[in-house]
Order: C-alpha cells, then structure tokens, then sequence
C-alpha cells in the first residue's frame, strides 16, 4: 500500500499552530478550523474583525488576446463586462449545465485571474486546459501565492495606512494593486461573510511580514484568528453556496438561484443549451433557505419532507450564531418553495419542524454594496 500523502502546507502554518489552531486537512491542505471557538469566531467577524488564512484557494492566470473570448465561452456570466479592476463571480459549467465549479474571476490590465475552490483545483485546471485555444497563456499560480482575508466591520481600520488609501474606498467586487505592508499585492474587496472587509493575494515569501503586520494593526481592534468551522456558518448564514455541498456537478445555476450569473444573451457558452432548455421547460427542483424550530440543526444529506413524503435534501446546515436559531438550506419541488412553506426534517427518528425562509437569514452585515 502506498503511503497517504501528507496534507500541504500553507506559509502561515507555524502561526496557526503557536496560536492553537485545531488543524485538520482540508482539500489537500493542512489548516485551522478552529482557534478559540467557532461561536467566539464567528461573532468577532460579526462585531469587529477576524483574519483568514484562504491560502488554500487556487489562482490561474490567463493571458493573450483571445483570453476573454475563451473565459466567456467558460462561464455563465459576462466577462466582456468587465473593466479594469473589477471581480465577478459566475459558475462554470459542462455542456449538461452542471457546475463544474463557482469562482470569480478578476480583470487586470494585461491579464485576467480566476480564483477556484481549494477542492477543484485540479479538476478546473484540467477543464479548463483541454478548451485552451493558441495564443492564450494558462498558468496555475496557485503555489506562488498566498492569499489572506480580512473580514468585519473593523476590516478598514486594521490596513488603514498599511495599504494604498485608495484601497480602502474600494466599491464591492473590485480590487486594486499597491503595497501591503510594504510588499506587492492585490487587494479586492469581494467576500464570503456579509461583513465589510478584504482579500490580500501576495507572494508567499512575505507572509510572515504580512501575517504579523495585520496582527500587530489589529489588537487594538480587538482582531480575532478565524478557523473552516466559523467561515461556515458565516457563509450559511449569508446564503452563499459551498461547493460540494449546495451545488455540484449535478446542479444547475437554475437550480441553486443564480440565474442572476448566467447571461443567457451571450452568443455562446458551456452549459447554455441546456440553461435555455431548463428555463422553457421549468425547473424540478430549487434550493430554499430554511428556518427551524427549537434548536436541532439540519445536516447534510437529511430527507426533507411534506405530508410524510420526501420532497428534497438538506444540502447545509448549522446552527446561526447570530440569529440564535438552527438555519440550512436544500433542494425541493418548486411548489414548495415559496416563503413561508412549512416542511419537516427527518434527523433520524425525529421530525424537525422547519419553513422556508429568505436568504440571506443575516440581513445586518457591513458589506459595501
């Protein structure tokens, strides 16, 4: 038998362990899904300001003249939209509208990057290679960057002279390059947790100068080190997907609510055919937000029913940290997915009382719009 391979490290590794990071492997890497608690966490970026260590994700460069032409073609939303220094997030998906992967993809001067999941970086790579047309260079740069995130209300006070005071007027989903504590870096302002804050793509070898930088700027803040398992239920209670688990390569963008990325007007792209078949003839399942009753949480996987009859799946679920009440989502029939519906749960010999709620459940966050 061959030995397991050990996780990846990321450069802030040594960080995360004198900080008592719980470190699990994660999509091939080792990384903290904990530090304190998930609930402590989870509140800090609510109330004022967590780091994340996201180095895990996957970075491609695309360049050439044809490299939009080829990225359009790629993904569902409008690339030829973009202007200089500014990020969209769209789906990729294979001809049968599955999604291959959610990423975003960023529009610099000379070159566009495309930020992938940790857990498809090899699968993107080689979807994404096999259309490569001549004359547009494709390189995976993920191994020569490290990326950290800065998120919470507090966020703009943190790397307030320590980047470019441009950087911090930036509007949602756009970016900037300048200095980060004195070192090149791209600095955007998309997110993955409703509240105000900033990703930090940088060279690897800075991260100590980076990660003690932002450490030593944020104490006064009261900066708190963010772990997998409160960036979760961050996420959740925004409603944003995670792959593997809202949407998969069974999944349309239909399907999971983001019709609002596919451009149906563009002349051509993967998946298109089968959006325009999907949308005339209607969709046989959607993915609702729920909300329950008493203080269960729904897991993945879990039979959602109505009158006793199984009508969908639970896809996520936890226990919302600020709403003080067990939250999820999942797929069901289209006829019962308006708000308000009344649905139930079956967490093993139990039935869960839940009814189907607007997304995002947290309405408060500091993000810019």
């Amino acid at each position: 038998m061959l030995p397991a391979t050990a996780p990846r490290r990321t450069p802030f590794h040594e960080f995360h362990r004198h900080a008592g990071g719980k470190l699990v492997d994660f999509a091939g890497f080792e990384m903290p899904v904990r530090y304190t608690g998930d609930v402590r966490e989870h509140l800090a970026v609510r109330n004022a300001v967590g780091l994340f260590d996201i180095t895990h994700m996957g970075e491609f460069d695309v360049r050439g003249p044809g490299a939009l032409e080829w990225l359009n073609g790629l993904v569902t939303n409008d690339v030829a939209a973009l202007a200089v220094g500014q990020a969209l997030y769209s789906p990729m998906c294979r001809p049968d509208a599955g999604i291959v992967d959610d990423l975003l993809v960023y529009r610099y001067a000379d070159h566009y990057m495309v930020v992938v999941n940790a857990s498809n970086m090899a699968k993107d790579f080689a979807w994404m290679k096999q259309s490569q047309p001549a004359g547009v260079e494709f390189t995976d740069r993920s191994d020569a960057t490290a990326l950290l995130a800065v998120q919470g209300p507090k966020a703009p006070e943190v790397l307030r002279g320590h980047v470019p005071a441009a950087a911090l007027e930036l509007g949602y989903y756009r970016f900037t390059t300048g200095d980060l504590f004195g070192i090149p870096a791209t600095i955007s302002r998309t997110g993955y947790t409703g509240e105000d804050g900033f990703e930090l793509y940088f060279a690897p070898e800075h991260g100590t100068r980076v990660w003690q930088g932002i450490v030593e700027a944020g104490r006064p803040f009261g900066l708190d080190l963010v772990g997998l398992g409160a960036r979760d239920t961050l996420r959740l209670e925004m409603g944003y997907m995670l792959y593997g688990n809202d949407i998969d390569d069974t999944t349309t963008p239909l399907e999971a609510g983001l019709g609002w990325t596919v451009k149906l007007q563009k002349t051509a792209f993967a998946g298109k055919d089968a959006l325009v078949k999907q949308k005339a003839g209607g969709l046989e399942r959607k993915l609702v937000g729920l909300q329950l009753d008493g203080r269960r949480v729904p897991r993945h996987g879990m039979a959602i029913l109505s009158g006793g009859r199984e009508v969908g799946r639970v896809t996520s679920g936890t226990f919302s940290p600020s709403l003080e009440r067990p939250i999820g989502m999942g797929y069901v029939e289209p006829a019962l997915a308006p708000l308000g519906t009344a649905l139930e749960i079956q967490a093993g010999t139990a039935l869960l009382n839940a009814r189907v709620t607007a997304r995002p459940f947290h309405t408060r966050g500091s993000h810019r719009s």
